[in-house]
């Protein structure tokens, strides 16, 4: 499996990302940026749709509590067909700005803008285009990555 830097450079036209939407990414799925001191039970509530059980998320480097975390707050945000789509086997739906920004919420959206120093319209534009193609990638065989999985990813 590529590593993490090159699955979400590659989620990009070309290959072309800078370092302030990578840092945005990266935020996103670290453990706790969602939802603080829930990413493993966001993880194993994202896991009982359908996805491999979640272990210890905490020695994993925060990415499985922190990727199902970012699953269940766009489930919850009203993206669930979408993140099915990206998790499963088949074609990935597409998410436009506006759905991914109002499921994210505005706070996110704000925080990831003032990290970045990218505007709030463009971050939301380039997260709409990778975030479907890197969970994708992040759930191979339509399922969690395990902690083993996440381990050779960071490496």
């Amino acid at each position: 499996m590529a590593g993490l830097n090159d699955m979400i450079r590659s989620a990009f036209p070309g290959g072309n990302v800078g370092k302030p939407l990578m840092l945005a990414l990266g935020a996103l799925l670290a453990s706790g940026v969602l939802t603080k001191g829930s990413a493993g039970q966001t993880a194993e509530q994202t896991a009982s749709t359908g996805s491999q059980p979640a272990t210890d998320t905490n020695d994993a480097g925060g990415m499985l509590g922190g990727l199902g975390g970012l699953l269940n707050k766009l489930e919850q945000g009203g993206l669930g067909d979408q993140t099915k789509s990206w998790v499963g086997t088949g074609q990935n739906q597409p998410v436009s700005p506006g759905q991914l920004g109002s499921a994210l919420g505005p706070n996110i959206i704000k925080k990831l803008s003032q990290m970045t120093g990218v505007s709030e319209d463009e971050l939301t534009k380039q997260l709409s285009q990778g975030i479907p193609v890197i969970i994708n990638r992040l759930t191979p065989n339509g399922r969690l990555p395990t902690v083993a999985e996440i381990s050779k990813m960071i490496e």
